[in-house]
Formats: C-alpha cells, structure tokens, sequence
C-alpha cells in the first residue's frame, strides 16, 4: 500500500469518527499568597466544546471539604464575603483560618467529557507579634546563662535577632565564643558569663511580613562570686554542727538520754548521792508505817498528864 493509500484511509476513520476534545481548566496562580485582612484572588479559567452554561463549584480541601460555592451562591462562612467573576473567586479581608487548598471544578453535561478541576493553594501570611523574652536579672560570673525568646503567631515562622545595648549581636559558630544564638529557636546562650556580658537586653522577631516587632529591653545584671562570704557560711556551719556534736555526746554520757519508770528522786547521802526510785520510796514508807507502835488512847492520856 503506498502513501497516498495510508493518507486516504486516516481521512475516512478521521471523518467517521467524532472528534473527542475534553473541557480545559486552568488557573494563572496555583498558589497565592496575602497578608491577613487582605482580599485573596484564586483565578479558574475554563473552555468547554459545546456547554454553554457549565455548572461551576468551588470546594476547600482538608479533614472536612466544605463548599465554598454551588449553584450561583456562596456558602458557609463565605457567604457576603466573597465574589466570582466567570469561575475567579475573590475572598474578601481573608484570615489565616481561610489558608488551604482550595478546588475549581467545572461541570459541562453535554460535553463527551463532562467533568474538569484545578486546585489553587491559598497561604495567608501573618506578621509577627511582641515576641514573648525570658531574660535573668542577676547572675554569677563563670555560670551558663540562658536568654530565651519566643514568638507563636506568625506565619511564615519569625527568626530571632538578639540586641544588646540597643546593638544586634552577631551569631557566631567558633568554638571559642563566649555566647551562641540560634535564629532558629530564639536561643541566645552563655557558656560562661563575665562582667563584660551585663547590660540592656532584648529579642527581635521578623518574618518578611510587615514590620519586626521586639520585646522591652531587660538589664542583666552579673554578679562577682563572693569567695569570702562562702568561706565564712562554712564556717560558722562547721562550728555549729561541732558544738551540737560535743554537746549530744556530753549529754549521752552523762545519762540524760536514759529511759526510768516512774520519777526519781536524789536523796544526798554521807558518801554522795543516791538514786532512788519512787517505787523504792513508797516501800521504805510503808515499812515504816508498820513498825510504828499503834497509839491507844489510854496511852495518849497517860502521855499528856506526864506532860502536865
């Protein structure tokens, strides 16, 4: 079979069959990008083949989709806050909760393929807030010091710049630096703190979205140890616990931490002093009691006319 053939026969199956031509949807920015409380553009262009009046529908993606618009209206929290021009939604005064990925989807009934989509991603970006700092008041020389600051709220996250004096500290990554900031975290470390690290400091967030905010600055103050205050503390420890150690075994010695039942007594005698018990006591007495004659009455008369 020559060319002229092969050239006449596509012709023919090109004529009999119908040409299949899917509708065409397409945005100009798949993702967009605007400060909160500004109004966000997410363009959809659309061309069907014969449907005049495609049904347009916007969804926003996530754990939920939600509608966004349907049958000429916007829905949910879209409503009275949002136009469209063609199949272009244009949100008004939008927040960091309406960030997502947004879709487009166009729907034409009477085209052989009926069904077309585009998605367009939508960042709201938010400046950073007062970023919250964490600064000591006082330290001592040769101690590791921490300056903490932190910000939460910005979008994208803020980077970290710390100011001492009213000058921004350069991070530094040598070994042999006295401090190391991490921009990252908002982490300002000192290995070993000196008098020359006292003074006025404070944080500064910026992300590239309106202005950089900075926290109030704070004094650091460093202290010198104090060598002599801590040699005389141990001291006056030692000579107290000293005293008490002396003064328990002198006690223990000399009985004063000894158990007795019932009182005791001490009764001086010819040669010293005797320990007697109150049980001992109440047992001389009674034995005196009853080697006591028994006084009669006669005798008690006969007593008192000697007597007269």
């Amino acid at each position: 079979m020559d060319t002229l053939s092969v050239f006449w026969a596509l012709a023919v199956l090109l004529i009999q069959c119908p040409l299949i031509v899917p509708i065409t949807v397409s945005t100009n920015s798949p993702t967009v990008e605007v400060k909160e409380y500004s109004n966000a553009i997410l363009s959809c262009e659309f061309q069907t083949v014969k449907e005049q009046n495609p049904r347009i529908e916007w969804k926003k993606k996530g754990t939920d989709i939600s509608i966004v618009y349907f049958e000429g209206h916007f829905k949910g929290t879209f409503a009275g806050r949002a136009s469209i021009d063609g199949a272009t939604v244009t949100l008004f005064s939008v927040t960091r909760e309406d960030a997502g990925e947004y879709r487009c989807e166009i729907s034409a009934p009477q085209d052989t393929i009926q069904l077309g989509e585009t998605d367009i991603t939508l960042k709201v970006l938010v400046p950073p807030e007062t970023p919250a700092c964490v600064i000591p008041s006082s330290v001592l020389t040769g101690s590791v010091v921490q300056l903490l600051c932190r910000e939460l709220e910005s979008i994208p996250p803020a980077t970290y710049i710390w100011h001492k004096d009213n000058k921004p500290l350069t991070p530094s990554r040598l070994p042999n630096a006295t401090y190391h900031i991490n921009p990252t975290t908002g982490l300002l470390m000192f290995n070993t703190v000196t008098k020359a690290d006292s003074g006025l400091y404070s944080c500064q967030a910026s992300n590239g979205v309106g202005m950089p905010s900075m926290c109030e600055p704070q004094l650091m103050k460093i202290d010198d140890l104090n060598v002599t205050g801590i040699v005389a503390a141990v001291v006056v420890i030692g000579l107290v616990i000293t005293i008490c150690g002396c003064g328990g075994y002198y006690a223990h010695r000399n009985g004063y931490f000894s158990r007795h039942r019932g009182r005791s007594f001490w009764i001086p005698q010819c040669h010293g002093v005797a320990h007697i018990s109150s049980q001992n006591l109440h047992r001389a007495e009674d034995k005196m009691n009853n080697s006591l004659p028994s006084q009669d009455p006669e005798d008690f008369r006969h007593t008192q006319s000697f007597m007269l």
